[in-house]
């Protein structure tokens, strides 16, 4: 017997526990560590973070409106209460399935059960070198990038100009119509024409042109067509050019491409695409063309019952055929349904007297196609979606329910502040966002890290240069019309 397997066998046999791994402290991970602390299992969870962070609000932190600590928590903080849970803070490399082990960085680590809730990033669709140039927002350091680009692009501007050249409207081009590029693109408007309205000297921070790039025919394609109207109605108001049925062909320091139409660009922001994590590929299993691994009804790995994949990083249909989508309530729920699938299984093991400690009841045979013989399949209760687009603007759909505006937006508060992890949390948020109503400030307005901004050319006359390889190519400026 191998040294890793023997080290697994009496960890069981000591604890009488099953032992179930959690990879990834998200949404999904942390739910299902959460729904199975009461369960007779000892549990571990591995992420590369210490951390819990938030999503739904990392555009706020990218915004300046919240800084880091307020959309996140330490892990061990949020699970301190449950004995049988320990936390490691490593990084996954590897999976041995036939041996039921997962690889670290530092050791290997046993487990009867596996949960894999390793979640997504931004892709750039084949162009990684877009990323420099464009970063997206999926984590804390992403979203502390963008905002110190964002406000390190007025300083500089107001700098140039206070040293007498001639102040030219900033441009901020962000690429995506879905949730988190409607939510950029509201909010730096805002920014620029409120929260900035009167602290510098030299330039106007209101001239600041704010253009929403969307390949498809609409902004927020995942909602109803009314709400996508309304979403792009509620974006012009706040000053944002829309360019829908543009697709972006090229990103390089200071402009984005659209065929031979060239944006220039004092910031790109990028919100256009996600691809899984590449722990999906170490699983060995079959993977949608996003990379995310095609689990089975109950969510499970096919061919190995005892391993699940939840969250951004799992592909499968609702009743409907429609692709679930990778959002939070997805997540959440999928981490307490196979929570509790294993608290069955381990009960009717422990009253059908297992002989063998720690052995799931997924050893059962298996049915054609790799099902578990009487798990039943995962339901997704879809409770609504909502999207805001910046101060007292939202959507939200509600089933055939749909709200735009001010009363939309108090739901999406509502529901955000509720699922925040932490009473301190929830109320610090609560207490900045009533204080940014009022007042239109974002208090966390700092500037850290270096000060190159990619693109930034002092002189104007940088702004206009010819594409590189196609001087046919149309520059659009601010001012032109749609």
């Amino acid at each position: 017997m191998d040294p890793v397997t023997a080290t697994r066998d009496a960890q069981t046999t000591s604890k009488s526990r099953s032992r179930v791994v959690i990879v990834g402290a998200g949404f999904g991970g942390l739910n299902a560590a959460q729904a199975l602390a009461k369960a007779p299992v000892q549990i571990t969870v591995i992420d590369q973070k210490n951390f819990h962070t938030f999503q739904p609000l990392l555009y706020q932190v990218a915004t300046a409106g919240l800084s880091p600590g307020e959309i996140a928590a330490p892990i061990r903080s949020i699970l301190r209460s449950h004995k049988n849970i320990e936390v490691l803070m490593a990084e996954v490399t590897g999976f041995d399935l036939d041996r039921r082990i997962v690889e670290t960085n530092d050791a290997p680590i046993p487990y009867d059960y596996l949960i894999v809730a390793a979640g997504a990033s931004h892709a750039y669709f084949g162009h990684d070198d877009w990323e420099p140039y464009a970063p997206g927002l999926k984590t804390i350091e992403d979203a502390l990038e963008i905002r110190r680009r964002v406000l390190l692009a007025f300083e500089l501007e107001e700098r140039q100009a206070a040293a007498g050249g001639t102040p030219v409207p900033l441009n901020f081009v962000v690429v995506g119509g879905g949730p988190t590029g409607v939510e950029l693109a509201g909010t730096l408007a805002e920014i620029a024409r409120h929260a900035l309205a009167h602290e510098f000297r030299s330039i106007d921070p209101a001239r600041t042109h704010i253009l929403l790039i969307e390949g498809g025919p609409r902004v927020l394609p995942a909602y109803a067509e009314d709400l996508s109207q309304s979403a792009q109605d509620q974006l012009n108001r706040l000053g944002v050019e829309v360019r829908t049925s543009t697709v972006v062909t090229q990103i390089e320091p200071g402009a984005v491409y659209a065929a031979t139409t060239r944006f220039p660009a004092t910031v790109i922001l990028w919100a256009a695409g996600v691809a899984a994590s590449p722990l999906g590929k170490k699983l060995g299993a079959p993977l949608d063309r996003a990379g995310r691994v095609l689990v089975q009804p109950d969510l499970s790995l096919p061919g190995h019952p005892e391993v699940f994949v939840i969250g951004d990083l799992a592909a499968l249909n609702d009743e409907h055929g429609k692709m679930l989508p990778g959002v939070a309530p997805v997540a959440i729920q999928q981490g307490r349904f196979v929570a509790n699938l294993m608290r069955k299984e381990l009960e009717a093991s422990t009253n059908a007297g297992a002989t063998s400690a720690g052995a799931p009841s997924c050893a059962r045979p298996l049915r054609e196609g790799g099902d578990f013989d009487s798990r039943p399949p995962f339901h997704y209760r879809n409770k609504g979606s909502l999207a805001t687009i910046g101060r007292a603007a939202a959507i939200a759909e509600f089933g055939r329910i749909h709200i735009s505006g001010f009363i939309a937006w108090l739901a999406w508060l509502f529901v955000h502040i509720l699922f925040l992890i932490g009473f301190r949390n929830r109320l610090i948020v609560f207490i900045q966002w009533a204080w940014s109503y009022l007042t239109y400030e974002r208090g966390a307005r700092l500037i850290t890290g270096s000060t190159y901004l990619p693109g930034w050319k002092p002189s104007p006359e940088a702004r206009t240069a010819p594409l590189p390889t196609n001087t046919s190519a149309q520059e659009i400026h601010p001012s032109a019309k749609q």
